[in-house]
């Protein structure tokens, strides 16, 4: 058999993740397989290093979501995902009520601040946050171990979704253990930016980029072709319709004795001032005690790479004023990071794309414009391209939908 050159573009969660995939297919010993990454900093500099780390069966779209799931579950299996990158099962709710005046409304202004939602509640029936439940109305729909929110604050809690369906990933672990496990099973790591698919005859026929030593530009050969550069994947193929959202979070640390109980909420929090105002942070507590929040989305240009994307402070201050507003253990926690990435969205709708894209060249496949879902969905997408590269055919999931021929 003829050795598969296989070039997989982007050090994110959806390429390591891909490398890991084909490292381990019963082929892969007939495969040279290169996962190439433009930041000097390494892989998951981007939003899957910086994403909440939401595994959810209810996520969308349906077509890609339960594979993922099962997918997730088996890795943590296999390689003690629990210790290695906070795999976990959560309780997962929307929590509505009101914030309490924490710092001068003058310190909250200023701030790009945003308002595209980032769409995660998409996945549910209906798609949009479950309907407050009217006995949850004076409080009490908060479960009995939640203790980190005011109960005096509160107007409902309603779970999003039954026991078992949703967990969690610390993401830059997650990506970065599929990047180190990718390695270990022979998988090569190049650093550059790349400039050019190469093609000749309708087919690929390797990646040329920018050699961040030399400053000159080398290629790889390759008769296989992954595209998984999320947001930056337009700078490559300017064929795909991907747009970008930027997305600002901080992590807080709880004082020392303070545990942070396993709840992802998806909050609305109502400005004690301006009744009429709300805000609508995610806050994810994670296994190591930190608590992860995150604010709406903004059309910030996207920068040349991951390692040039500025950082909006008072957006990250924002974020801590409403989540500090409804919990006084994370409004006496230390922020220890602020921090924002962008997310890839197919900008005519749908998504994300998975597949081979075929009319632009031979053995170019795509993997890319999962939105806030690229946690969740990085298993089954990897698990699909890796069937599709080395079986010629997607076994595990009827992804149709997703083919790239669809958008483009």
């Amino acid at each position: 058999m003829a050795t598969q050159e296989i070039v997989v573009i982007g050090g994110g969660i959806i390429g390591c993740t891909t490398a890991y995939y084909l490292s381990r297919h019963p082929s892969a010993s007939s495969a040279k397989i290169t996962l190439i990454e433009a930041s000097e900093h390494g892989p998951a500099q981007g939003a899957s290093g910086k994403a909440g780390g939401l595994v959810a069966r209810w996520a969308y779209p349906k077509e890609i979501v339960d594979v993922s799931f099962d997918e997730h579950v088996k890795l943590a299996e296999e390689h003690d995902g629990k210790d290695r990158w906070g795999w976990r099962y959560v309780g997962c709710g929307s929590w509505e009520g009101r914030g309490e005046v924490v710092i001068p409304p003058e310190e909250q202004e200023g701030g790009v601040g945003g308002n595209k939602s980032l769409e995660k509640t998409l996945g549910l029936p209906g798609g949009q946050k479950p309907s407050p439940s009217r006995k949850s109305r004076k409080g009490s729909g908060l479960p009995g171990d939640l203790l980190w929110v005011k109960e005096e604050l509160t107007d409902s809690y309603t779970p999003m979704a039954k026991g078992g369906s949703t967990a969690q990933v610390h993401p830059y672990l997650f990506t970065t253990s599929m990047f180190k496990l990718a390695k270990e099973n022979g998988v090569n790591y190049v650093r550059g930016k790349v400039t050019e698919i190469v093609q000749r005859n309708g087919s690929v026929t390797g990646v040329e980029y920018l050699n961040p030593e030399t400053q000159e530009k080398e290629t790889i050969p390759a008769t296989h072709i992954v595209l998984a550069a999320g947001a930056w994947s337009p700078s490559i193929v300017t064929e795909l319709p991907i747009s970008a959202t930027r997305a600002h979070s901080i992590t807080i640390r709880p004082k020392d004795g303070v545990t942070i109980s396993p709840y992802v909420l998806f909050t609305e929090i109502s400005d004690p001032q301006s009744p009429s105002t709300s805000s609508s942070p995610e806050i994810y507590a994670r296994p190591d005690n930190e608590v992860y929040a995150c604010g709406p989305g903004d059309d910030s240009l996207l920068p040349p790479t991951v390692d040039d994307v500025i950082i909006d402070q008072p957006s990250c201050d924002l974020i801590h004023a409403h989540v500090t507003s409804i919990s006084q253990q994370l409004r006496e926690g230390t922020v220890e990071k602020r921090q924002a990435c962008y997310l890839p969205t197919v900008s005519i709708g749908g998504g994300p794309i998975i597949g081979e894209a075929s009319h632009i060249a031979k053995g170019l496949f795509i993997g890319t414009g999962h939105t806030c879902w690229g946690i969740s969905n990085a298993p089954g997408t990897a698990r699909a391209l890796a069937e599709l590269i080395m079986d010629g055919k997607i076994k595990c999931a009827n992804l149709r939908k997703l083919d790239p021929s669809v958008v483009l």
